[in-house]
């Protein structure tokens, strides 16, 4: 890693913090550049602006997550486990960081505004992942959606509104996994 990536990911760990504490509306440069512990003048040298540097942070967290969505799709366990796994990994490092803020909705909808094309991808590919396993498992047999009438990238998109749903349902913040685990075992159930 080169000097200048070291400090882009430094002022990026800085920053996060900084936008969960005060939302992206009240976090400033100066805020972040404080919590980096490097001047406001350094800050702007790497990043233009708070919204560029909130759009660099959101790719490098969905680039890392959809890598640790990958490793978990690929790992031991049956299918349902490795979904399970991989829905809670994605949970875990791209919605929890910001659900426990006071400003989550807002973050929530700047991201959606500065970077929703990164979300959307990887949203995308999430589905393409969990398709490519079921796809998988299927050819070799392990299970069967012939009854469900469905094909592997439909179950894929079920299983990833599911998650929305039970990220957006009231109270659901710290039960997400366990919800989750619920509507696999019902998605197993369904096709095993």
């Amino acid at each position: 890693m080169s000097e200048r990536d070291a400090k882009t990911d430094h002022i990026l760990d800085a920053a996060l913090p900084v936008f969960v504490r005060h939302g992206f509306r009240k976090a400033s440069m100066a805020d972040i550049a404080r919590a980096a512990g490097i001047s406001r003048a350094s800050l702007y040298l790497n990043f233009n602006s708070k919204e560029e540097l909130f759009r660099a942070g959101s790719i490098r967290a969905h680039a890392r997550t959809m890598r640790d969505v990958e490793t978990a799709l690929t790992g031991p366990g049956d299918v349902f486990s490795r979904i399970e796994t991989a829905v809670a990994v994605f949970q875990r490092e791209l919605i929890a960081p910001f659900a426990g803020s006071a400003d989550a909705m807002e973050l929530f909808d700047a991201n959606m505004a500065l970077a929703k094309d990164i979300t959307l991808a990887a949203r995308a590919r999430l589905i393409a992942l969990l398709a490519q396993a079921l796809s998988d498992t299927e050819t070799a047999g392990l299970i069967g959606l012939g009854s469900l009438q469905a094909r592997p990238a439909d179950v894929a998109s079920v299983v990833v509104a599911a998650m929305d749903g039970i990220k957006h349902a009231e109270g659901a913040g710290p039960h997400f996994e366990e919800q989750m685990r619920l509507f696999v075992r019902l998605l197993r159930a369904a096709i095993s």
